[in-house]
């Protein structure tokens, strides 16, 4: 899908990245409800369609075959109306979004949730300095165009809810303009 092939879209695809424990998935579940998109999340996809080259027992998680992903998203991306949710984001084709939204956590609040998920204290570690050091923002950055990233606070449930006021105020108010 080449820049033309993003000007036939009727609806906007919106990545929702940021590092584990931010609100990922609450906020892309929450905000395909309120405007009746579709929610992607990629690592339910992954090991319901198998998208991986096995296990990592460091990290405690599939190690994700990108090319597979891409190949098993490119139709539906094409058609539009999309909700994706990932905790990484430079290996998604730039012209399939139009709004990368990364979610930041502060650090005290991330730990906690890392912790009532039962993380291992060196994936919480790893997790924690990727927030530190703004990993996934930068990452989206350098991924997709400048005018299309936006951080958002990800702390509480208001915020979370502020975010999904704001992200269907933008979903509402998109125009494929050519």
């Amino acid at each position: 899908m080449a820049q033309g092939d993003s000007d036939m879209r009727k609806k906007p695809n919106i990545l929702i990245t940021g590092t584990p424990g931010t609100g990922k998935t609450t906020t892309a579940s929450a905000l395909a409800e309120a405007t009746q998109f579709r929610h992607i999340n990629i690592g339910d996809l992954v090991k319901e369609k198998n998208l991986h080259d096995g296990w990592d027992d460091q990290f405690d998680c599939y190690i994700i075959n990108e090319d597979l992903v891409c190949d098993e998203l490119e139709d539906i991306m094409e058609e539009g109306g999309n909700i994706v949710d990932y905790h990484g984001c430079d290996f998604f084709p730039e012209r399939w979004f139009d709004q990368v939204v990364v979610l930041q956590t502060d650090n005290s609040v991330l730990y906690d949730r890392l912790s009532k998920r039962g993380y291992s204290e060196t994936k919480i570690s790893n997790n924690m300095e990727c927030e530190i050091f703004q990993v996934l923002l930068e990452e989206a950055k350098e991924s997709y165009p400048e005018g299309i990233v936006v951080a958002l606070r990800s702390d509480s449930i208001d915020d979370i809810t502020n975010n999904i006021a704001t992200l269907t105020h933008w979903l509402t108010t998109w125009q494929n303009v050519p």
